[in-house]
């Protein structure tokens, strides 16, 4: 078969091999192929190839390490593309020796495995050993500085854990001071509130917060915050319930320092009616937990002699030992419908919150019917303590929880809560806390090891409102990613975590958006030592 073309590209002659002449005429058109269109593209992919070829051969005399050419990316890509894999350049004895067990004793009693990447370099040159003795080097000085980083790492945790579970002598001190003072000042003993403003309690017109602490310094942070940030203190009713232990103290100082126009009520537990009648289930399960977690856990010694598991999992042990979780405060926000049979909607507090705006527009929120108004805790820019579903905290290889629960479900939090105790009472939100709680005990803790938060992730299931995430801002108390600027520009700032602001381990570029509610001239304060800083 033989091809002509004419000189003006506008013919195309096609001579078949048996001599049959066939004429394949092309005109050039508006919507026709332009033959001399073709040609032209032709010639131009024909120097583009030579062009790719010189580059690539460029690239091949540069070296492998390079790769700022479009000949190079081609090397690169092209084998991908053609599912080829590209050969590594590292010996293969290198990954055999990396890829043996390691046994825990490898190192142990060596002295003279290099401690830092200067020495390790330092020695492979003057000895200059072959792949597989640098490699074995290698992978004895990574075991070592694992070793002594897992150590490192359990000490911290185990320091982190003494330190946020023990009373600072100077709280213990600011407790005394308030309950001698109760008891020889009769100012100390006022009634909380008075009585021509008791008929507010039970007023649903006003603005209701609710407060469970046994820490004064706290409370009072948080009563400070919220009265000085509100529009009309006024209409704030904040209802302070603690144990019979810290009634004293925390009357005392409420009735020394009255905070404006708010309405406070300071009231203990033992006082509400309806638990001291009968059996209450918050108690019981309280007894039985303590009970279960203490033959369990083996206490904090046990917990950091295990060999085996990862620093975090012991971190997170350590933390299930924290007395806050077997706290009667923590637990009682699930009788709430009980505590407060006459009022229609709250806002619960945590103790280690600062309010840093006006909390009346949460009455604004409509509910849609829910029961729980919180914000969610799986998206957000800060990925370390927004990334939280209800797999960080339920126990998803046991298969009750597996066939009940999606993992990826995204978890809320408490610390600032909206409850609509309307809604609440039409559901059987308690009954279902209590079931699991109870199953929970009878697997051995094999359902969730940490606080209230996963029974209560089950209780409110389905019962959610998602609010925005201005009004509650996490992870001010055990990470230090967060900047000052944007804890300024939040509602509420929570400090969860272990570094609570009146501790010393507590974040020093944090703590001033705390300590600023505290008047450090005031005589008990002056005289427990307590300082800004």
């Amino acid at each position: 078969m033989q091809l002509h073309i004419s000189p003006s590209l506008r013919h195309v002659t096609v001579l078949p091999g048996k001599g049959v002449r066939e004429f394949i005429k092309v005109k050039v058109g508006s919507r026709r192929v332009s033959y001399r269109m073709l040609f032209y593209s032709l010639l131009f992919f024909t120097f583009l190839l030579r062009f790719v070829f010189v580059l690539s051969t460029v690239d091949s005399i540069d070296g492998e390490t390079k790769c700022s050419t479009i000949g190079c990316l081609g090397k690169r890509i092209g084998p991908r593309i053609l599912g080829r894999r590209i050969e590594s350049n590292v010996p293969e004895v290198i990954y055999q020796v990396l890829n043996e067990p390691v046994s825990k004793d490898e190192v142990q009693g060596k002295t003279d495995v290099p401690q830092t990447l200067e020495e390790f370099m330092a020695e492979m040159k003057e000895s200059r050993s072959d792949a597989k003795a640098f490699a074995l080097r290698l992978r004895e000085m990574v075991v070592l500085l694992e070793q002594r980083t897992r150590t490192a790492k359990i000490q911290e945790y185990l320091y982190r854990h003494v330190a946020s579970s023990s009373i600072p002598k100077q709280l213990h001190c600011l407790a005394l001071k308030l309950a001698n003072e109760h008891s020889t000042n009769a100012a100390a003993r006022l009634q909380l509130p008075s009585a021509e403003l008791v008929p507010a309690l039970v007023d649903n017109s006003y603005f209701h917060f609710v407060l469970a602490s046994d820490n004064v310094l706290a409370a009072s942070v948080v009563a400070t915050s919220l009265v000085k940030n509100a529009l009309r203190p006024e209409k704030f009713v904040l209802h302070i319930i603690t144990d019979r232990k810290t009634h004293s103290p925390m009357q005392a100082w409420f009735s020394l320092h009255p905070l404006s126009t708010a309405i406070i009520e300071v009231k203990a537990l033992h006082q509400f009616d309806w638990l001291s009648k009968g059996k209450v289930p918050v108690l019981e399960a309280m007894e039985k937990d303590q009970r279960v977690r203490s033959q369990f856990r083996g206490g904090s010694s046990a917990i950091v002699a295990n060999n085996t598991e990862k620093p975090q999992v012991i971190a997170a042990k350590l933390q299930a030992l924290s007395p806050k979780y077997n706290s009667l405060m923590n637990h009682i926000r699930i009788h709430l419908p009980e505590l407060f049979p006459s009022l229609n909607k709250v806002v619960f507090l945590d103790d280690d919150i600062v309010i840093q705006t006006d909390l009346s527009p949460l009455w604004d929120i409509d509910m849609n019917g829910k029961v729980n108004g919180a914000v969610e805790t799986c998206r957000g820019e800060d990925k370390f303590v927004m990334s939280k579903r209800f797999k960080s905290y339920l126990n998803f290889s046991h298969p009750m929880i597996a066939k009940n629960f999606d993992p990826n479900e995204c978890a809320w939090a408490y610390g600032m809560n909206i409850f609509d105790l309307e809604a609440w009472r039409k559901t059987n939100i308690s009954l279902t806390y209590y079931h699991w709680l109870e199953q929970n005990l009878k697997t051995d803790l094999s359902l969730w090891q940490l606080g209230t938060l996963p029974p209560g992730l089950i209780a409110f299931h389905g019962h959610v409102h998602v609010i925005d995430p201005f009004w509650h801002m996490l992870g001010l108390g055990y990470q230090d990613n967060t900047t000052l600027l944007d804890a300024e520009t939040a509602g509420v700032i929570h400090f969860n975590g272990r570094a609570k602001p009146w501790l010393d381990i507590a974040f020093p570029q944090l703590r001033p958006l705390w300590a600023k509610y505290i008047d450090f001239s005031d005589k008990f304060i002056k005289g427990c030592h307590i300082r800004a800083s």
